[in-house]
């Protein structure tokens, strides 16, 4: 994972973005993680999986609770 400064993710979008494509980009400010920007692609896949993932616990706590 790659990490920029936040006046660096500004000064050189285009390259924030084409780096982002590739993998997720850490952006950092006073030294400190504070955003990741990832590709369009990544994030529906993260959203999807915690989705998922969610449903799953409800499915888990709703049989839990039936027995």
């Amino acid at each position: 994972m790659r990490t920029m400064s936040a006046r660096a993710a500004k000064n050189a979008f285009g390259l924030l973005i084409d780096t982002a494509r590739a993998e997720p980009v850490v952006i950092e400010k006073h030294g400190r993680g504070v955003v990741v920007v990832v590709a369009i692609e990544e994030y529906e896949r993260l959203t999807e999986h915690a989705l998922r993932s969610g449903k799953d616990l409800e499915n888990t706590k709703s049989e839990k609770q039936e027995n």
